[in-house]
């Protein structure tokens, strides 16, 4: 059994999340999108408020699309 911190380089030395190393999480994170939120997370809040509101609209226009694609 490593320690918490050799189990956290080991983590992010594969890109994923403790939580998905150790089997508790169902699903790997893209390291790719994570480095855009934490990007975002960085700038000045309305910045993000607004980058916010596009990814929202965004996601609902994908969810409508796939909807009538059934």
């Amino acid at each position: 059994m490593p320690s918490v911190e050799v189990a956290g380089k080991i983590a992010d030395t594969l890109g994923v999340s403790l939580d998905y190393l150790v089997g508790k999480a169902d699903k790997q994170i893209d390291q790719a999108l994570m480095d855009k939120v934490l990007s975002i997370q960085q700038l000045p809040n309305e910045d993000r408020e607004h980058i916010t509101y596009a990814i929202d609209g965004l996601i609902q226009h994908a969810k409508t699309r796939i909807a009538y694609k059934k």
